[in-house]
């Protein structure tokens, strides 16, 4: 039976993805298969997919000429997966493999494919993730539509050319474990104040999520909102001059280019 997706790893990314697809009525769970090789895991998707076909690998009669494949294995795989791909006769292939460029993909490809690589995070395992796409050499405007409604069935779609995806990488492909950083400091620095461990949990986790709620909603900049909480003289100035002082800015942007650099390095 020929399948509308193929989902070529079935770890956290990969299920997370599955899962949004069939929420979202993207396709029937019977149009989808999922390619797992560990057996655990594979136990796993079967339970939490019904419907869904969980195979240990790829077969050439599961693919006609409208199946695309979702390549969500690990970079040191991801090569041997895409050939495997290739030798069933998919034309079409969207990859959320960190560092491998769709070139390198392209190549071990019988013929031409078209290859859309995206950067998602993880917020994807909540429907709120954020993934940019870029083309390969082969891609139309019909493949990237169809990479969108994908990746759009868990969180937001912007489109890049895929230069900036080693950028989308450094900032918003790795900013969740930024922002956990942040939130796991000033938890700690509220139980420094004599908070207990879950009020100040509680306090901060509260304010993360209505402070961006609030920076989406109204669509302000942020250093409009910023700026509307910081009296003259007041507690949260007194606050950011520390945070200034510290150069907390600077290391953001130091950590967003060393990311960058490294998902670059990934692709060499």
């Amino acid at each position: 039976m020929a399948y509308r997706l193929i989902v070529m790893g079935g770890g956290r990314i990969g299920s997370a993805l599955a899962a949004g697809l069939v929420d979202a009525a993207w396709c029937a769970p019977e149009q989808m298969a999922i390619v797992e090789v560990s057996s655990d895991q594979r136990d796993s998707l079967s339970a939490q997919l019904p419907g869904v076909m969980v195979s240990a690998s790829i077969e050439s009669g599961y693919v006609d000429a409208n199946t695309g494949v979702l390549l969500c294995v690990k970079p040191d795989h991801a090569e041997g997966a895409a050939r495997s791909v290739g030798e069933t006769g998919v034309t079409r292939l969207l990859s959320v493999v960190a560092g491998l460029s769709c070139a390198r993909i392209e190549a071990v490809f019988p013929g031409p494919v078209a290859v859309i690589r995206s950067m998602p995070n993880t917020p994807v395992l909540v429907r709120k993730g954020v993934s940019a796409i870029a083309g390969g050499s082969f891609v139309t405007k019909n493949d990237l539509d169809w990479a969108e409604t994908i990746l759009s069935a868990v969180g937001t779609v912007v489109r890049v050319t895929e230069r900036n995806i080693d950028a989308v990488t450094g900032l918003s492909g790795s900013m969740p474990a930024y922002l956990y950083l942040v939130v796991e400091a000033l938890i700690d620095a509220g139980v420094h104040q004599g908070l207990t461990r879950e009020v100040s949990r509680q306090l901060v986790v509260g304010t993360f999520e209505g402070s961006a709620a609030l920076l989406e909603q109204t669509g302000e900049l942020p250093e409009e909102l910023r700026a509307q909480v910081t009296s003259p003289g007041g507690t949260t100035a007194a606050g950011l001059r520390m945070l200034e002082g510290r150069a907390v800015r600077a290391a953001f942007l130091e950590a967003v280019a060393a990311a960058t650099e490294r998902s670059r390095q990934l692709g060499r």
